[in-house]
């Protein structure tokens, strides 16, 4: 295995950041990421808002709330929208209908973002493993990779519902580096959210952030990552750069 260099960027945004060392692995993220998922978001809550006889959502609502799973996201739908008490009320039967409806709608309304084959194709090239590590559950996630030509490129694909916990905890982040075979501080984490940067920090490895998905609403400059990047295909150029340490 060929291990490269991610070399450090001198911004604000990495104060307190770890030495980073050889990459022999990238994890990604998949919203927000490599997939722009908002609508179908938006369509499955709204299917499940009219059955509850509920106010309707909009993308920009919903980007607001993307990124800590699907419990989190209709919980934060519904906890707009009723009192604590019948949010609460309601939340099971919501979660399955949104289930439901995300299982009709998925990869419907998606578009991959600008570079992420070519990014892909040059961790690929350069050897570098590669795991997709999500919050969406793991039968959605697979049928998007599937859907966008995307699975093939990922040794593991680990989803929300793949472990005990997940991100912003460590977990998945320290079992995707275990199933790759590489410790993680040979390993860098690439998102767009906060929960990505700070699972990646717990377990030990770098991160790099993209600037356009759905960080909470939150600018990506506040996010304690190793750098910004504007694509995959960017990120890949920097852990592959000529100058890397071979």
């Amino acid at each position: 295995m060929t291990a490269t260099s991610l070399t450090p960027v001198a911004d604000d945004n990495r104060r307190g950041a770890p030495t980073i060392g050889p990459v022999e692995a990238a994890i990604v993220d998949l919203d927000g990421t490599m997939v722009d998922t908002a609508g179908d978001f938006t369509a499955a809550l709204n299917a499940v808002l009219d059955e509850l006889d509920l106010p309707p959502i909009d993308q920009a609502e919903v980007v607001a709330y993307v990124g800590k799973g699907s419990e989190h996201l209709v919980c934060s739908v519904l906890s707009a929208r009723l009192p604590p008490a019948e949010a609460e009320q309601q939340f099971d039967v919501a979660l399955a209908g949104y289930q439901r409806a995300y299982a009709v709608v998925n990869g419907r309304h998606t578009r991959l973002y600008p570079d992420v084959i070519r990014g892909l194709d040059a961790f690929e090239a350069a050897r570098i493993k590669l795991a997709c590590v999500t919050n969406k559950p793991l039968r959605f996630a697979l049928e998007l990779l599937e859907q966008h030509g995307l699975r093939p490129y990922f040794e593991v694909v680990l989803g929300g519902d793949s472990l005990p916990r997940k991100k912003p905890d460590p977990l998945p982040m320290l079992a995707a580096c275990d199933a790759l075979g590489v410790p993680p501080t040979r390993a860098v984490a690439i998102g767009d959210s906060e929960n990505d940067a700070r699972a990646a920090r717990a377990a030990g490895l770098a991160t790099l952030t993209v600037p356009y998905g759905y960080n909470h609403g939150q600018p990506v400059q506040s996010i304690d990552s190793d750098g910004i990047v504007g694509s995959l295909l960017e990120a890949a150029s920097r852990v592959t750069a000529p100058h890397a340490t071979q």
